[in-house]
């Protein structure tokens, strides 16, 4: 029999997942390239992010309102829309933050968070990109930890943003 192959079978070629394949061809330096979360949209001081601060007299959502001022703080291109019900701060129009309060804590979030270096441990989540700081009124906060995350995130996304042009 020609064309017979040992143990009656062809060889296959090498299976790759997509996501490799994406990997492979679409790197940056270190960093596989991810495609941003756009909110097209965003725009500087957002009345209702002002509103969401404002809404059901929610300490906890005073208790997050501080650290949405150091997002809005970190650059001239930072706008902010509410998305999902939450404020959220972008570059332009590329999120990279966020803050949400809940019955007992606060997230204070990170869209690329999971690219973050984190030498305190305040990062939770498992995600595949997203991280999260749980901040909750009773226990102290590590404002300067959360301070550097919040300016690596925003760095992090001027970054990408450049890398795409």
């Amino acid at each position: 029999m020609t064309g017979a192959v040992r143990g009656g079978r062809l060889p296959q070629p090498e299976r790759r997942s997509r996501v490799d394949a994406a990997k492979r061809i679409r790197r940056d330096g270190d960093r596989p390239m991810t495609q941003l979360f756009r909110l097209p949209g965003a725009i500087r001081n957002d009345p209702a992010v002002d509103a969401w601060f404002a809404a059901g007299g929610s300490a906890l959502r005073r208790f997050a309102e501080p650290w949405f001022e150091r997002m809005r703080g970190c650059g001239g291109d930072v706008r902010e829309r509410l998305h999902d019900g939450r404020p959220t701060a972008c570059a332009g129009d590329a999120a990279f933050a966020y803050v949400d309060a809940f019955s007992a804590h606060v997230n204070v979030g990170f869209f690329h968070g999971a690219a973050l270096d984190d030498p305190t441990g305040l990062l939770e989540g498992s995600g595949k990109r997203m991280r999260r700081v749980k901040l909750r009124p009773d226990r102290p906060v590590d404002a300067a930890a959360l301070n550097d995350l919040i300016a690596a995130a925003y760095r992090d996304i001027a970054e990408r943003l450049a890398d795409q042009r």
